[in-house]
C-alpha cells in the first residue's frame, strides 16, 4: 500500500552546512578554541607579570648599585639622572617620602618602561629608566608560540569533530533517506536495514528499530482499515444496485425522484471509497500515451463544465493516461463549480493545468495537510459532497506521475482556490507521421 507524505526536502548544500558532522566539529572546535584562548592569556599573562618583576628588581638593583656610585665619585653610570623632570608623579610622592621605588609605564605596542627612583640626598632624587626591548621580544615570540599552538588545537580538534561526526552523520543521513522511502510508500524499505544496524549497534541503531516498529504498525494498521473500507464498499454494491434497479420502477412524482437521487448519490459515494481504496492498495497502473494537452482540457471542460473558461496559454505534448487525467479534471472541476463561485477558469500552460474559481478559497487546514476523505471544509455537513473528490484526484495524479497543488490566489487578485496539476512532457510527434 502506498501512501504519500509531503515533504519540503531542503538543498543538499543546506544539509551539509547544517548536518551534524558540522554542528560536532563547531562545537569542538569552539571549545577548543575557548580552552586554548584561556590557557594562552593565563600563560601570556603570567609570562608578562614575571617578566616585569623580574625587569623591576633589576632596574632596582641598578639604582641602588647607580646611588652608591654616585656617592662615591660623584658620577652618574647606567644613564641615571638627577631630578628628571619626566619622572613619574608616582615616583615623586615616593621620593619625598624618602622611600625607593619602581614604576612600569605600560604601552600596549612597545616594551614597557620600567622606572627606578632612589632619594640622593640633598633632596636630589636619582632616577633610572629602561625598555628592557630584549626582554619584551622574548615575550613576543611567547605570543607567536601560542597563537601556532592555539591554531594548531582547534584545527585538530575540528578534524577530530570531523571524524566522530562523520560517521554518525552518514548513519543518520541513510536512515532518513530510508525513512523517507518509506513514507513514499516503498515497503520493503527498512531503516536499520539501510544504516547497516545489524553490525553496529549504538543509539542510531535503537532510533532504526522504533522507526521500523513504528512503519510496520502503521502499515499493518492502514492495511487493515483500506480492508475493511474495501469491503463494506464491496458489499453494498449489490444491495445499492438493488435500489437503483427499484428506484427506476417508481412511478413518476417528486418522491420518486427525491428517492431516486440519493440513492445515485449513495452509489457514487460506494464507487468513490472502492476507488479510494484500490487507490490506497497501490493496484493502480497508468495505461500511458503521448496526448495533445490544450486540446484534450478544451473537449473535456466543454462536456464537464461548459459554463468554465478554457485559455491555452501555451500547448504541450504530456505523457499520460487518458481516462485518469479527466478524472482528475473532472473532479477539480466538480469541487470548483461545488464550492466555488463563477467564473470557473481553465487555464493550459505548457504541461501545467489550472483550474481556479473565485469564490472563499480552499480551507486553511486542506492547504496545511491536503485532501482528506469525507471532509468537504464546511463546518455543518450541509451541502452535497462527501470529500473524496479531491483525495481521489490527488491519488490519481500519484499514480500518474504527476503533481497537484493547491492555492488561494490574492485578493487583489479576487480571490479564489486555484488546483494546478503538473503533468509530465511526452514526446511531440516527427514531421511526416
Amino acid at each position: 500500500m502506498r501512501r504519500t507524505l509531503r515533504r519540503h526536502p531542503l538543498p543538499r548544500r543546506l544539509l551539509l552546512r547544517r548536518g551534524l558532522r558540522w554542528k560536532i566539529s563547531a562545537a569542538i572546535a569552539a571549545v577548543s578554541a575557548l580552552v586554548v584562548l584561556t590557557l594562552s592569556l593565563v600563560v601570556h599573562n603570567a609570562a608578562r607579570v614575571s617578566m616585569i618583576n623580574s625587569t623591576r628588581d633589576v632596574q632596582d638593583e641598578r639604582v641602588q648599585s647607580a646611588l652608591r656610585i654616585y656617592e662615591a665619585t660623584g658620577r652618574l653610570v647606567f644613564y641615571a639622572r638627577l631630578d628628571d623632570p619626566g619622572l613619574p608623579p608616582a615616583l615623586k610622592r615616593y621620593a619625598a617620602k624618602g622611600q625607593r621605588a619602581t614604576y612600569v609605564a605600560a604601552d600596549h605596542h612597545d616594551a614597557p618602561t620600567v622606572w627606578a627612583e632612589t632619594p640622593a640626598g640633598g633632596g636630589h632624587v636619582l632616577s633610572l629608566k629602561s625598555a628592557f626591548s630584549d626582554r619584551y621580544s622574548v615575550l613576543v615570540d611567547l605570543d607567536q608560540a601560542l597563537i601556532a599552538g592555539s591554531i594548531a588545537v582547534v584545527v585538530g580538534g575540528t578534524a577530530i569533530g570531523v571524524l566522530i561526526g562523520g560517521r554518525m552523520s552518514r548513519r543518520l543521513r541513510k536512515a532518513a533517506i530510508a525513512a523517507r522511502k518509506v513514507a513514499d510508500g516503498d515497503t520493503e524499505v527498512r531503516v536499520r536495514e539501510a544504516i547497516g544496524g545489524r553490525r553496529v549497534r549504538d543509539e542510531t541503531d535503537e532510533l532504526a528499530r522504533a522507526v521500523d516498529g513504528m512503519a510496520d504498525a502503521l502499515q499493518l494498521r492502514l492495511e487493515a482499515e483500506r480492508r475493511v473500507t474495501a469491503d463494506i464498499a464491496h458489499e453494498l454494491r449489490t444491495p445499492v444496485t438493488g435500489l437503483v434497479t427499484a428506484a427506476e420502477l417508481l412511478p413518476p412524482g417528486r418522491p420518486a425522484e427525491l428517492v431516486r437521487d440519493r440513492v445515485h448519490a449513495l452509489r457514487t459515494l460506494v464507487e468513490d471509497v472502492l476507488e479510494v481504496a484500490r487507490l490506497d492498495g497501490a493496484a493502480e497502473h497508468p495505461e500511458l500515451q503521448d496526448i495533445a494537452l490544450g486540446d484534450f482540457v478544451r473537449r473535456r471542460v466543454a462536456a464537464l463544465a461548459p459554463g468554465a473558461e478554457v485559455v491555452v496559454a501555451e500547448d504541450a505534448v504530456v505523457r499520460t493516461d487518458p481516462r485518469r487525467l479527466e478524472r482528475v479534471l473532472g473532479n477539480l472541476l466538480a469541487n470548483a463549480l461545488r464550492h466555488g463561485a463563477p467564473t470557473i477558469e481553465v487555464r493550459v500552460d505548457g504541461a501545467a493545468v489550472r483550474v481556479r474559481d473565485h469564490g472563499p478559497g480552499f480551507p486553511a487546514d486542506l492547504l496545511r495537510e491536503g485532501p482528506s476523505r469525507f471532509r468537504t471544509g464546511r463546518s455543518d455537513r450541509a451541502g452535497g459532497g462527501h470529500g473524496l473528490g479531491l483525495t481521489i484526484a490527488v491519488g490519481q495524479t500519484r499514480v500518474l506521475g504527476a503533481r497537484l497543488t493547491f492555492r488561494n490566489a490574492a485578493a487583489s487578485d479576487g480571490g479564489g482556490a486555484v488546483a494546478q496539476l503538473l503533468l509530465p512532457r511526452g514526446e511531440a510527434p516527427r514531421p511526416g507521421r
